[in-house]
């Protein structure tokens, strides 16, 4: 391609509102256009990135064995209602309606169409398992679209749905699929962990998320020392220490601490830790009324742990303060568990400590020296907690270390959550009607450009790849317009590299080399050769590759040229 045919667009200013660096190299490349919060136009250059990711989804999930198909982006809104997820997917769900006022949605995932079409179609045992994928635009309506092709509105997303007569069979394609794209990414040059994650409203009972490791990334991961754990925040465990707990050796106390309500402010107060202090938060229950949930005081509320807890309303949502103070007597910042109106649930490491602080449910106190079983029941046990950095790894091995990741896949066993929704039978050997299992996989084919960008980019501009990149060399000819021996020379390069099947791009525009180079650098094509008269009298061209600290001269070849690219 020559870039005086191929509109390309790049500017020095930084957009106003680019917050991260993916989305302003993106703009200032010319590589995607701002249509509207969260609608973007993928340009030329940037369009060659996307068809490049798509390419490497499609042949991994081709080698895995999965077949493609092409399902509608609008879908009738009763194969949701048939779910049940029609009113459980929010205003992040958009909602259309026809001529004749019929309810559709853009479809911001597909699990109801493919049952719907799995229905007319399998029958028998005998036609699974199968896998289905498709690459197709999904439309979500965030709240508040920032960070780019990061959190966009709309956006290009590759999902899979497998079908199976048992579980164990559904465990296998899920591990199928987990090789799979741990293939996707070592093949788009990304540095990523494989992390338990928690399985949010597309449901199921195990999932795991894939996530590219950079310092803007919107999620933290735990990951351990040593071995191999690693889960989101939101689905890392937090188990029992194993530790028992000591015996008292406090007697109850109750002392005034005016105007002391956060565990920070009663801490310092009383001069004890934040670790010798439980902390009390109320919650709505899951079949009315309130549940208290105890922590220890230096540890953070799982809301996603805690809305899977029998006893609490989900989606999680903390009680009202009128309620909480109608049902204790007292302001929210003195509430404890001796006495307490409403039932307790323990995060395990609470339990765990003995001669606590806590609210005395009486404003302007607290109680010392409290200590489970003896001032106040032992409350069941459960994992509520965030996990935290320095804690023992949940298997054992190493310590929790936090990382910023961006998730680019999530892969799910579904179970029969969307088959039994639906009435999706189909007979078996012995021509009884069995429900099957189902499994969920999805890749955001265009979040992963703008997460690659965020792991590999200088000051300068993008640092691609060469397998995802839009050219993988870029020819820049120095005074053409002075010298026809180097716009000769630069033509018959770009052609044996072309005929060489090399993806080249010929910069013909005649620029100064300063802007040229400039121009090569935002946009990270991965091998640059430059060709002016200099080099060429000692036939030889300036080889350089993208994020090298200098350039090399080469033999002035096609021979030369290649050998670095093969390097």
């Amino acid at each position: 391609m020559r870039l005086s045919r191929f509109p390309l667009s790049t500017t020095k200013e930084t957009p106003a509102d680019a917050e991260v660096v993916s989305h302003q190299l993106l703009l200032r490349a010319g590589f995607i256009r701002k249509l509207g919060a969260g609608l973007y136009t993928w340009m030329p250059m940037g369009l060659r990135v996307l068809r490049r990711i798509e390419t490497i989804v499609r042949e991994e999930m081709d080698r895995a064995g999965a077949a493609e198909l092409l399902m509608p982006s609008i879908q009738p809104a009763e194969l949701w209602q048939e779910s049940g997820r029609w009113k459980l997917m929010g205003a992040e769900m958009l909602r259309i309606k026809d001529r004749h006022q019929n309810d559709y949605c853009y479809g911001p995932t597909h699990e109801e169409v493919i049952v719907h079409h799995a229905k007319q179609d399998v029958r028998s045992y005998r036609q699974l398992p199968f896998n289905w994928y498709q690459v197709q635009t999904k439309f979500r309506d965030e709240r508040r679209p920032r960070f780019g092709l990061m959190r966009a509105r709309e956006f290009l997303m590759k999902d899979a749905y497998s079908f199976h007569m048992d579980a164990a069979d559904l465990d296998r394609e899920y591990q199928n699929m987990r090789v799979a794209y741990a293939k996707v990414f070592e093949r788009i040059g990304a540095d990523f962990r494989i992390v338990q994650a928690d399985s949010g409203n597309i449901g199921g009972a195990k999932s795991e998320e894939f996530h590219i490791l950079a310092g803007s990334g919107e999620d933290l991961l735990a990951v351990s020392t040593v071995g191999s754990y690693a889960a989101n925040m939101e689905a890392a465990a937090c188990p029992p220490s194993g530790k028992p707990r000591p015996a008292a050796s406090q007697a109850l106390e109750q002392v005034s601490t005016p105007g002391q309500k956060t565990c920070e402010q009663v801490s310092k107060f009383l001069s004890v830790a934040l670790t010798a202090k439980v902390k009390l938060l109320v919650a709505k229950g899951r079949e009315g009324g309130l549940v208290a949930i105890a922590l220890r005081g230096d540890h953070e509320l799982n809301e996603v742990k805690a809305a899977k807890h029998p006893l609490i309303a989900s989606p999680f949502e903390m009680a009202k303060i009128e309620d909480v103070q109608a049902a204790f007597g007292c302001e929210v910042g003195y509430l404890g568990p001796v006495k307490c109106p409403v039932p307790v649930i323990a995060d395990h490491a609470a339990l765990e400590i003995a001669d606590f602080v806590c609210g005395a449910n009486v404003n302007d106190h607290h109680l010392k020296g409290v200590n489970w079983g003896r001032d106040c029941d032992v409350a069941p046990g459960y994992d509520l907690r965030k996990i935290c950095e320095g804690d023992a790894s949940p298997d054992g091995q190493g310590e929790i270390k936090f990382y910023r990741g961006i998730e680019g896949g999530h892969i799910f066993q579904l179970g029969r959550k969307y088959t039994e929704a639906m009435s999706f039978t189909v007979l078996d050997e012995q021509g009884k009607a069995v429900t099957p299992e189902m499994g969920c996989y999805g890749i955001g084919v265009s979040r992963l450009a703008a997460a690659v960008i965020e792991q590999r980019h200088d000051k300068d501009g993008m640092r691609w790849p060469d397998a995802i990149a839009p050219f993988r060399v870029l020819i820049c000819p120095i005074g053409t317009d002075k010298s026809e021996r180097v716009k000769a020379v630069a033509e018959q390069l770009y052609a044996d590299l072309l005929a060489a099947g090399v993806d080249a791009l010929l910069d013909d525009r005649g620029l100064r080399p300063g802007p040229m180079f400039a121009d090569a650098d935002l946009v990270g094509i991965p091998h640059r050769v430059v060709i002016g008269e200099k080099g060429l009298a000692a036939n030889q061209y300036e080889y350089k590759k993208r994020g090298a600290e200098k350039a090399d001269m080469i033999d002035a070849s096609v021979a030369a040229v290649l050998e670095r690219l093969n390097a």
